[in-house]
């Protein structure tokens, strides 16, 4: 059976989810998204799309993204070759949690998933060169909405282990949690 635990107490609607694998001398199979189970976990999401990503070097950070309103998004997300730390942070105004972070490593060979709902900004670090990640998304990618926040911001301090990490222009100049547009509220229910 697929099983789900909150990341950190601090957290509880960030969720790991440990998909069932059937192994054997072939090899393995499991169920990377089984909605009647992920729904019974409390991820009722209705996924729209699904997006995937290789980074060629070790090293490089992506993140910290997330989007607006209308257009936010929980996610799901697995590292399907390699491995990467994957970090949340709570952005919601009035979270008394805003600007806290907490970080799990995602592999192919744990192939553990994180759900990341409404109101957490997100982003990786890989750990291997040719890491592949994949994540389902239950809003489509809207420009306009889209956000980040530098990635070593000194308000959040995340511990990412690199200090000259491979980044995108976008991440490389993103502004602080305190500066960005985030209009994302604690508790914000959808429409």
């Amino acid at each position: 059976m697929t099983r789900a635990k909150s990341i950190n107490p601090m957290f509880p609607e960030v969720l790991i989810v440990e998909p069932k694998v059937f192994k054997d001398d072939r090899g393995w199979f499991s169920e990377s998204y089984y909605q009647k189970e992920y729904e019974a976990m409390g991820i009722g999401c209705a996924f729209v799309q699904d997006n995937h990503s290789c980074s060629k070097w070790k090293g490089t950070i992506r993140g910290l993204h997330f989007q607006n309103p209308p257009f936010a998004q929980s996610k799901l997300v697995r590292c399907v070759r390699g491995s990467m730390m994957d970090v949340v942070v709570d952005i919601r105004r009035g979270s008394a949690n805003r600007g806290s972070w907490a970080s799990i490593e995602l592999s192919s060979q744990n192939m553990l998933q994180v759900f990341i709902p409404i109101g957490f900004a997100h982003g990786f670090l890989t750990l291997e060169d040719d890491t592949e990640v994949e994540y389902k998304v239950d809003s489509y990618y809207d420009r306009a909405s889209d956000r980040s926040i530098r990635w070593d911001d000194p308000d959040i301090c995340i511990v990412w282990g690199v200090k000259s990490p491979i980044l995108s222009q976008k991440d490389a100049y993103a502004p602080r949690l305190k500066d960005v547009d985030c209009n994302l509220e604690n508790k914000e229910k959808r429409e």
